[in-house]
């Protein structure tokens, strides 16, 4: 097949991602994801402290949903962009956004600022993540692509260790806004680095030139962002996300609201034929957005369950959020490097297939007469199953793209990524809390929800075959 061709280990003459015309691309490209992964993690668990004393505990739903909201309209903007111009402007915009926006954030005088300062945060996040994978594409031959994407997953392995523990020691000794204030001068250092290694390559290029890609004339480039459409998803998605946070009719009326907009304006966003499964690159898109979906519902539902219900030690959950991170860097490095002449549409249904073993494993876990560690094994079993089809996903979207889409590519793939984590998550919320209301308990409920996802993982495996780039 002309996948397996182009993916085959590259011949001793051929540059590899540290060699001399890649290496400046390579390790600035990684050090924007180790940031990025420290900043995103070590945030995220003062959220709430933050919430609390700003007195904006009732409003923390939508300090925490404005981020994977705005990063909807992030990707969209991001990927539109550097279809224009190449992926460096949106890159270096999306990196300095990061600080100011970490700054807006730490000085907080309100939960609404907070909550602003989280939305700019999403916007960046959503710009330099459509952008990283877009530069990508842009600047490394196809066989390079596979390690490429497997490095930015271990660039995340060590902020994952570290953190979240170093958050919560400043956030205890000292303050919350110590912990934004310190990112925000972490991050500013790969920012500047950002900015003089892209200024110096040529738009679409590595650092030499070595894989030109020629951007089409003005009048054939991708047309304006869709900046209405894809705001209007973003807001779509922060009501549903809010609305989910209660039971009465004005949280109905946000839920309502909320799914009406993402019915509207999601498809114009996504490849024609994405709902449907049509062969080739909507298919990778669809798959993008179920596997995401399906992997933080468990990562967010599976700790909650083993905290609330089951009496686990936090440290004890904690020790599996360490161990996902690293398996699944571990897993993207093995089918970078030792199963790079697989087909890819092979590994993703590997991937989901454990995917699916994994959600087999919460729904053991959540029974009272069986151990928690079982539940608790879902965890890092999803994050190798995420590891393995996650880059291959990728891979496959960006084979499916002419050079000059691969921004809208990226774009597509990080709007439905967002949405498959906002729609899979409100509605597993929205069955566990459905299930409680009948009665059938806090365990019972979250079986029920648990056996519902098992729907995703499997139908990414049924489908993966369509993906696949002959």
């Amino acid at each position: 097949m002309a996948e397996e061709q182009t993916l085959r280990p590259p011949s001793d003459t051929q540059p590899g991602i540290f060699s001399r015309q890649y290496a400046p691309a390579t390790l600035t490209f990684a050090a924007v994801m180790f940031l990025t992964g420290f900043a995103a993690l070590a945030v995220v668990p003062t959220l709430p402290t933050a919430a609390q004393d700003l007195d904006g505990v009732s409003l923390f739903p939508l300090v925490a949903g404005s981020f994977v909201a705005a990063s909807l309209l992030g990707g969209v903007l991001g990927g539109h962009w550097a279809d224009r111009s190449g992926a460096r402007r949106p890159l270096a915009l999306g990196m300095v956004l990061s600080v100011v926006t970490l700054l807006v954030s730490a000085s907080s005088l309100s939960i609404w600022q907070l909550v602003i300062g989280r939305f700019v945060d999403g916007l960046a996040a959503g710009m330099v993540a459509v952008s990283v994978t877009t530069a990508i594409g842009q600047s490394y031959p196809e066989y390079l692509r596979p390690r490429m994407l497997a490095m930015m997953s271990a660039s995340w392995v060590i902020p994952s260790l570290v953190g979240p523990p170093i958050a919560g020691v400043v956030s205890e000794a000292w303050s919350w806004r110590v912990v934004f204030y310190g990112l925000a001068v972490l991050t500013a250092l790969p920012s500047i680095a950002l900015v003089a290694v892209l200024r110096r390559a040529p738009a679409g290029a590595g650092a030499e030139d070595p894989v030109p890609v020629d951007l089409p004339p003005e009048e054939e480039r991708a047309s304006r962002p869709p900046v209405l459409v894809a705001a209007m998803l973003s807001l779509g998605a922060a009501l549903g996300q809010y609305g989910v946070s209660g039971w009465d009719v004005r949280h109905l009326l946000f839920v309502v609201t909320g799914v009406a907009l993402l019915v509207v304006f999601a498809p114009r966003l996504l490849p024609k034929g994405t709902w449907r499964s049509a062969r080739g690159l909507p298919t990778a898109v669809l798959l993008r957005g179920l596997t995401s979906g399906t992997y933080f519902t468990v990562e967010a539902l599976v700790p909650l369950m083993l905290i609330t219900e089951r009496k686990v030690a936090a440290v004890t959950v904690g020790v599996a959020f360490t161990a996902s991170a690293v398996l699944w860097a571990g897993a993207a490095w093995v089918q970078g490097k030792l199963l790079q002449n697989v087909a890819r549409h092979r590994l993703v249904t590997a991937g989901a297939l454990i995917m699916a073993a994994s959600v087999a494993f919460a729904i053991a876990g959540s029974f009272g007469g069986m151990s928690p560690m079982l539940a608790m094994v879902a965890m890092p079993l999803a994050a190798i199953g995420m590891g393995m089809l996650d880059p291959c996903v990728t891979v496959l979207s960006l084979s499916h793209s002419a050079p000059d889409r691969l921004g809208h590519t990226t774009s597509a793939m990080q709007t439905n990524m967002n949405l498959g984590q906002v729609v899979v998550l409100a509605f597993a919320t929205a069955v566990l809390n459905a299930g409680l209301a009948a009665g059938t308990g806090q365990l019972g409920g979250y079986a029920i929800t648990f056996s519902l996802l098992l729907l995703p993982p499997l139908l990414v495996a049924s489908l993966a075959v369509r993906a696949r780039n002959d």
